[in-house]
């Protein structure tokens, strides 16, 4: 993936803005926005890692789980014609819808 950084597992996505000539992020799959900044990229990896040490301290004290809890549904609207070549390509392969699309998803995430 392009402009992410890592530290303990959480990832953030990294903007350049152009206006006050400081790299942005925030990090992706917390349940609070959390957003960090640097005019350099060890400024910016300092205050990331800042960023997610004080928010886990946080976390831990109040007793509170950092990560967003999801459902494992998604509900996708598709065009009509698109959802009846996709129901067409996932019975040729042998699959359900569901199954096809989870290995579509999948196939993009490993990417």
């Amino acid at each position: 993936m392009k402009n992410i950084m890592r530290y303990k597992g959480y990832l953030a996505r990294i903007d350049y803005d152009e206006a006050d000539r400081v790299f942005a992020g925030n990090v992706l799959g917390l349940a609070e926005r959390i957003s960090f900044h640097g005019a350099s990229v060890d400024e910016l990896r300092g205050d990331f890692e800042f960023a997610i040490d004080h928010y886990l301290s946080v976390c831990r004290e109040a007793g509170v789980a950092p990560q967003k809890q999801v459902g494992g549904r998604v509900l996708l609207r598709l065009p009509a014609e698109t959802h009846a070549e996709a129901l067409i390509a996932a019975q040729a392969a042998g699959l359900s819808l569901n199954d096809w699309l989870l290995n579509a998803v999948r196939q993009q995430l490993d990417t």
